[in-house]
């Protein structure tokens, strides 16, 4: 008895093949370091919610205004009063709104690396695959940029109505470029410092929560101890407290280097021997944190 086959002569009728269109690129390959620029650019424009949805843009932006808004009105009264100078300098006033920096530092972060950690892609295609030093270059470069935009803004507001009020330009000038050399420094220490934590917890909740402990919890040890030291005089270890403390790490470097005035009890800032040791552990905690960036990546496998 002949045996039909069954459903073949269906199946083959329905079997179509449809073209959707791709095409070979066959345009230039621009390499690695294209790539990494463009992995920084979206980095940078992520961390103030650009290109994002827009509840992601409330919190930076409005952080940003913050930073700005206590700088204008010093500029207001400076010009209404005609002050012969501003109230509060340029290197001092990234040190009083430090809580601003570190919760802005804190939403942003853990945005820029928990994701892509925890999910192991990050959110653009690449024609060349990158290493991982590329990936901690790139992110690293633009939370420090971010930061950056975030502390040089309003000491431009400063400048700016400073030379409105007809202050000295030549002082204003140098006390600008001061300030501008202090935010960077602090730029890099903070997105070091908060990349570190970030990548060690994939989870951004964890992530930003352990970010503010250790900003605020290292200050206000660091505060408390230096204020103790100072009422029983002994003033000699005011100065090197403030190496346990990231924001202090700031404050001494610019006391020390720049001829900045010390947010220190009594005014009280680093020796002339405490002064280099200031230096050498920013700089030498922005490297480390660099290093342990790309250890860590390295095993992740990004």
């Amino acid at each position: 008895m002949a045996v039909e086959p069954t459903g073949l002569p269906a199946a083959a009728e329905q079997t179509r093949i449809h073209n959707i269109g791709y095409r070979r690129y066959d345009g230039p390959r621009l390499g690695r370091s294209y790539a990494t620029r463009s992995l920084f650019s979206q980095s940078l424009r992520g961390a103030y919610g650009l290109g994002r949805s827009a509840k992601s843009k409330v919190l930076p932006m409005l952080l940003f205004a913050v930073m700005c808004v206590p700088a204008a009105i010093i500029v207001a009264v400076t010009v209404a009063t005609k002050a012969h100078d501003l109230p509060l300098s340029y290197t001092r006033y990234a040190i009083l709104l430090q809580a601003v920096i570190g919760l802005y530092l804190a939403a942003q972060a853990p945005q820029s690396v928990s994701r892509d950690l925890r999910f192991k892609t990050v959110p653009l295609y690449f024609s060349r695959p990158i290493e991982h030093r590329d990936y901690v270059r790139a992110k690293f470069a633009a939370m420090s940029s971010a930061l950056f935009i975030l502390t040089a803004a309003p000491l431009i507001v400063l400048y700016l109505g400073a030379l409105l009020a007809k202050l000295g330009f030549a002082d204003q000038t140098k006390g600008f470029l001061q300030g501008l050399v202090s935010v960077a420094l602090l730029s890099l220490l903070f997105a070091g410092i908060g990349l570190v934590i970030s990548a060690v917890t994939p989870r951004r909740g964890f992530g930003i929560a352990a970010i503010i402990a250790v900003l605020t919890i290292s200050y206000g040890a660091v505060s408390t101890v230096q204020a103790i030291a100072y009422n029983q005089d002994s003033t000699g270890a005011i100065g090197w407290l403030g190496l346990f403390s990231p924001i202090t790490l700031i404050d001494g470097v610019q006391t020390a280097f720049l001829g900045a005035n010390t947010a220190f009890p009594g005014d009280i800032g680093p020796s002339s021997a405490a002064g280099p040791v200031y230096l050498i552990a920013v700089l030498g905690i922005i490297a480390g944190c660099y290093g342990i960036l790309l250890r860590r990546y390295r095993k992740a496998g990004l």
